[in-house]
This record gives C-alpha cells, structure tokens and sequence, in this order.
C-alpha cells in the first residue's frame, strides 16, 4: 500500500477538501486542554504532546462516506451491548496518569471513530480515558501525524487496536497491541476481505460495505 501517494490525480474531486493539518501560530510552548477550551468554538484542534494541530476544513466526500459506512456497521453491532461507538468532533483528553486535571492534559484527539467499553470514562465532555479502538481515515495533509505521532501516541497510551484506513486506495491496516505494550506489523486488508475486531467478539466487518 503507497500511503504517501496523494498527488497523482489530479481530477479526483475529493482531494481538493482537505484537512490543513497546520500547527497553530500561538506563541511556543506546551498547550493543554485548559487552552484548548478557550479556542474558538468554530474551529478544530487537536493537542498532540501540547503541540496544537488544524482540523478544518471539511473532509472529502470519500472520507466521509467511508466513515458513515463502517459507523453504521459498528453502531448496529453494539446495539444492547456495553461498549459504545462516537465519531468526530468527540474529544478523547489521554492524560497521564491517573487522577490528572483535565486542564494539565497535553494530548487531546478528535478520531473519526472509538469506541469505548467502559463507561466510566466517558462524561460530558467526552471520554477521558483510552479507547479501545480508534479508527483513522486518512487525507492527503494528515497522513503523517496518523501513522505516526498519532501511532505512537496510541502505543503509548495503551489503545489496544488501531485502525488506519486509506479511503482512496481502499485498504485498512491493523494495528493490534501485543502483551510487551507495543504494536504488532499490521495487518494489511483490502476491499474484498472480512476482518475480525479483535474487541467486539464476533463482529466480521466486509469492507466492500465500507469503501
């Protein structure tokens, strides 16, 4: 799979809406989610190790498909069962250590999909806690931070699978951790497979319905 191919074509509409991904042009230093909830409320950020990342504009047409597809998918799995399934804009604040104030937190994300199996990390302002799966749909400007501050973040923090999803090349890899805290090479999937969540017993996923 060429994740870094996002220049080819040029008639594909869908690349010409895509996420900046710029750093914000504060003042340097470390930002946390105290500063982040001052930030206009007409405007994405994530806070990656206190460092502030654009979200806007609007993802493409292809994006956003493929995320209302396998959120459909995963949303009529769970219907009765105790995990719950958000999607973007949802904050997920990664503090830590236990117990640390929410305004302290330098690592606050927006995945296009989590879902979460404990409820007590979850309260009104989003889930404060790992989830224990995220699911990243790339674009073009955020294929970097996806695959790898927001990769390692995730080891890091112990999420226990990782999906990243290239909407244009119709693939998915799989990123599951292992008992040493660390993430395994992925699994690579393409349009015609069925892949297992390793979270949600018994849930197949065919692609073919998401792309």
């Amino acid at each position: 799979m060429n994740i870094n191919d996002n220049n080819n074509n040029n008639n594909d509409d869908d690349d010409k809406v895509r996420e900046t991904n710029k750093v914000r042009s504060y003042k340097a230093g470390d930002y946390t989610y105290g500063d982040y909830l001052n930030w206009p409320d007409d405007e994405r950020w994530e806070l990656i190790d206190g460092k502030p990342y654009d979200m806007s504009p609007a993802s493409s047409r292809q994006h956003q498909k493929v995320v209302v597809n396998l959120l459909t998918i995963i949303n009529n799995y769970l219907k009765d069962k105790k995990c719950e399934v958000y999607v973007a804009p949802f904050d997920i604040r990664l503090p830590e250590f236990e117990g640390q104030k929410d305004e302290e937190i330098k690592n606050v994300v927006q995945p296009d999909i989590v879902v979460i199996c404990d409820e007590s990390k979850l309260d009104n302002k989003g889930c404060k806690g790992v989830p224990d799966l995220v699911v990243e749909v790339l674009s073009p400007s955020t294929v970097q931070k996806d695959i790898k501050e927001k990769l390692q973040l995730y080891e890091q923090k112990g999420v226990k699978e990782y999906w990243v999803i290239h909407p244009r090349d119709k693939t998915l890899m799989v990123f599951k951790l292992n008992e040493e805290g660390k993430y395994n090479k992925p699994a690579t999937y393409v349009k015609k497979d069925k892949v297992e969540v390793g979270i949600l017993d018994e849930l197949k996923i065919d692609l073919g319905e998401v792309f």
